[in-house]
C-alpha cells in the first residue's frame, strides 16, 4: 500500500512539472506543439487510478462519447463536450480573461465557435451547422471560430467584453458538443454533469473468463 501511495505522488508530482513546464502550443492546424498537460486518468499500478483536473483558464474539449459526458442543466437545457474540470458543465470566466481552448481527443479534430448570444434559457442553438474555417481574429465574440483544432492541439481567445455565449463544434454540435460560456465578474463554472458512460464489453466466443476489476475513477 504505501508502495502505492508512493507512486501516485510520484506520477501527480511529474503531472504538475509537465503542466507547469515549458513546451509550445499547436494553433489550430498550423503548429505541431502541443499544450503539455496531463487531463484524462491515468493507471498507477493494476487497481489505482489517478485524476487530473483541467488547468486554471482552459477548456477541454471532446465528443461527449470520448469520456466528457453531458449535462441536462436547469437553465439552459442539454449541453456536453466542454468542461473547465472534467466532465461537462456549463464555462464561466471573469472579462479579459485570456483562455486555452484544448482539444482533449487523441484522435478526431474538434472546433471551437461562438454561434450566438443568451440572454435567458433554455439556450437555443441554431440548426444550420458553424463556421469550420477560423475566423474572427483573438477576441472572443458571437462569430469566432477556432478553425479546426487537432487532437492534443490547442488555440487561444481573449474575454474580451461580458456576456453570455453558445458555442458548439462545428463537426459534432448535433452529437451533443453544444455549451454556454458566462463571461462576468467574478462568474464561476456550473457543476459538472454525469461522465460518459463506461463502453460495454465486446461478447466473444471463447470460453468464459472470471470477471476482472474496473480501477476507481476509470469511468472516462
Amino acid at each position: 500500500m504505501l508502495k502505492r501511495f508512493a507512486a501516485l505522488s510520484t506520477a501527480l508530482a511529474a503531472c504538475a512539472l509537465a503542466a507547469c513546464g515549458g513546451g509550445g502550443m499547436g494553433h489550430g492546424t498550423g503548429n505541431a506543439g502541443a499544450l503539455p498537460m496531463t487531463v484524462r486518468s491515468f493507471p498507477i499500478g493494476d487497481d489505482m487510478v489517478a485524476d487530473v483536473n483541467v488547468p486554471k483558464d482552459t477548456i477541454g474539449e471532446e465528443l461527449p462519447g470520448e469520456g466528457i459526458g453531458t449535462q441536462k442543466n436547469k437553465t439552459w437545457g442539454m449541453i456536453g463536450g466542454f468542461t473547465q474540470m472534467r466532465t461537462a458543465q456549463v464555462l464561466a470566466f471573469p472579462p479579459g480573461t485570456k483562455i486555452t481552448i484544448h482539444n482533449l481527443s487523441k484522435t478526431t479534430e474538434h472546433t471551437f465557435d461562438v454561434v450566438a448570444k443568451a440572454t435567458g434559457g433554455p439556450a437555443k442553438f441554431p440548426t444550420a451547422p458553424p463556421h469550420v474555417n477560423k475566423r474572427g481574429g483573438s477576441m472572443l465574440a458571437v462569430g469566432f471560430a477556432s478553425g479546426p483544432i487537432k487532437p492534443g492541439h490547442s488555440v487561444e481567445v481573449t474575454l474580451s467584453k461580458p456576456g453570455t455565449f453558445l458555442i458548439e463544434c462545428a463537426f459534432h454540435y448535433n452529437q451533443g458538443m453544444q455549451d454556454v460560456l458566462v463571461v462576468e465578474k467574478s462568474a464561476k463554472p456550473g457543476p459538472q454533469g454525469t461522465p460518459a458512460p463506461k463502453p460495454k464489453p465486446t461478447p466473444t466466443n471463447g470460453p468464459t473468463q472470471s470477471p476482472t476489476q474496473t480501477p476507481p475513477g476509470s469511468g472516462w
